[in-house]
């Protein structure tokens, strides 16, 4: 198989997922818990754990962008060692 995406956008691509998995998971988790820095406003959203299942899946969509973008630098990575050349 070759590699749809540039060596460089797939491993932009995995950085881009791990922050966002990490970060969101952090205010899934705020929301989740009803924290007073996200529910403490009036303007702020009244159900807590529904917002955070929202966010959760945005967390689960980023999980399938980094298999995806993994898969991506696998294969970049499995062309090198065969001594393919590419052109960039």
């Amino acid at each position: 198989m070759k590699p749809v995406v540039g060596v460089m956008q797939a491993w932009s691509c995995i950085v881009i997922s791990v922050f966002a998995i990490v970060i969101l998971s952090v205010i899934g988790a705020l929301f989740k818990s009803n924290h007073h820095s996200m529910m403490g406003s009036t303007d702020d959203p009244k159900d807590g754990p529904a917002v955070a299942a929202t966010v959760f899946s945005a967390v689960i969509v980023y999980v399938v962008f980094l298999v995806g973008c993994g898969f991506q630098a696998f294969l970049h990575y499995r062309d090198n060692r065969r001594g393919a050349i590419t052109l960039s």
